[in-house]
Parts: structure tokens; sequence; C-alpha cells
């Protein structure tokens, strides 16, 4: 996997957001892009993975584009494509990239599977970084996660990244569909790890139009089935 800059930061953090449970990672990840208005710096280019590119406001999103925030100094991956089979890839390739910058800390953004019903999921980190540990020790609202199995490119880069700062946040989610209340509630923990200022509560909007328009469709889907099991009686009947 090759990495292309245009222009290297100083000392950036640099975060990824990859597919994972919930897609809360990647969802994340394109709402941080847009509202902290970051700008694409490269790419990284591997011809492993689907060649998928998306058209947004008449430009190409790449499947491995990286992006900058120049006024918080951070450095964000956006995975369009799928990156099955590529993980040690991408977390060597993160790695390499974290090495080139002279990056403060890496911290990844991931989805975790839970049971939990409650409307607020919970948030939990891992870390190597002392002094990321420190801060999150005093915090209420995230929890260090004691047990739990970890897959894909998060956890190659907890094996990669022994010589760089990493850190990972996870927040359950209960749902394979994209969980925008689950990824408003990572912005959310992230927000106040780094102090970005960044609204999630857009995201929570897109969460409740999105149950919204899934109960909908559930309800039209009900009905229909209800009709036809209904015609079936009357024909039989």
């Amino acid at each position: 996997m090759q990495i292309e800059l245009e222009k290297i930061p100083k000392n950036p953090t640099i975060i990824g957001g990859f597919p994972g449970v919930g897609l809360v990672g990647t969802i994340a990840a394109g709402f941080l892009i847009e509202h902290l208005n970051a700008k694409s710096i490269g790419r990284m280019n591997c011809k492993k993975i689907q060649p998928v590119i998306a058209i947004h406001q008449g430009k190409v999103v790449e499947p491995l584009e990286i992006y900058y925030d120049k006024k918080n100094n951070i450095i964000i991956i956006n995975a369009l494509s799928n990156i099955k089979d590529v993980e040690w890839d991408l977390s060597e390739a993160i790695v390499e990239l974290a090495k080139k910058v002279s990056a403060k800390e890496i911290i990844n953004l991931e989805g975790i599977a839970s049971n939990n019903t409650l409307t607020t999921p919970q948030t939990y980190y891992y870390t190597s970084n002392l002094k990321r540990t420190k801060q999150l020790e005093k915090s209420e609202q995230i929890k260090q996660l004691k047990e739990g199995v970890a897959i894909g490119v998060t956890a190659a880069l907890m094996l990669n990244a022994k010589k760089v700062p990493y850190t990972s946040i996870f927040v359950e989610t209960h749902s394979e569909m994209p969980d925008s209340r689950a990824a408003a509630k990572l912005i959310e923990t992230l927000d106040k790890i780094l102090g970005l200022k960044v609204d999630y509560k857009p995201l929570i909007k897109k969460a409740e139009e999105f149950e919204k328009k899934l109960k909908s469709l559930l309800q039209q889907s009900k009905t229909v089935i209800n009709k036809k099991q209904q015609k079936e009686l009357d024909y039989f009947g």
C-alpha cells in the first residue's frame, strides 16, 4: 500500500474511522471531514481493495483518502471502499504515515456490538498513551475497555502501533445498519477529548429521521403482508 501526500503536516493527530459494526467509524470520520472543512492532502493506493469512487460536490472521493484540518492540526483518513483482507496493509500504512508526519497520536473510532437497549450508547477506550490515560481516567462519560475482542484494522493497529501513541474509542451499537446515533456519541466523546467544538446534533437528527423512515417501511411491509394473508384466507375460506 502506497501513501501519496501533497503536503506534510507537522505533529498532527491522526483520526481513522473504518467500516465496522454499524459503520459508526466511517460515519463519524465523514462527519468530521465535512464539519471541520478538512481538505484532501493525499491518498493511500492499494490494488487489493475494490475500486470504488464517489462523486461529491462535483469532485471525486477516492477509496482511501487523507484529509487535513489545519485549524486543529488533525489528519482524518476516510475509507470509502471495503477494506476486507487489507487490514494488515492498512494498519502498516497508517503507522508509516504517523512516522512520516511525526504524529502526536493515532485515534481510531470503532463500534462495538452490544445488547444495551438504552437510548444513549456507552463509550469505552483503550490507549497506550500515558497522557491520554490520565485524561480519560478522570472522565465519567467514557470507561476503560477491560474485557472485549477487537478485530480488523483496530486489532491490527493495536499490534502494529507500538512506537506511536495509540487510542481506540469504542461506542456501543446493537445494529448492523448504519447507526448515526452511536456515531454522534463517538463525535461527542472525541470532541470532549480534543476540544474540537463540533456540533454532533445533526447526526442525532439524521438517526431519528432514519429510524422514523425505517419504522414507516416496516409498518408498510406489515400492512402488505397482512393484506396478502387476508386475501389467502378469503380465497381458501
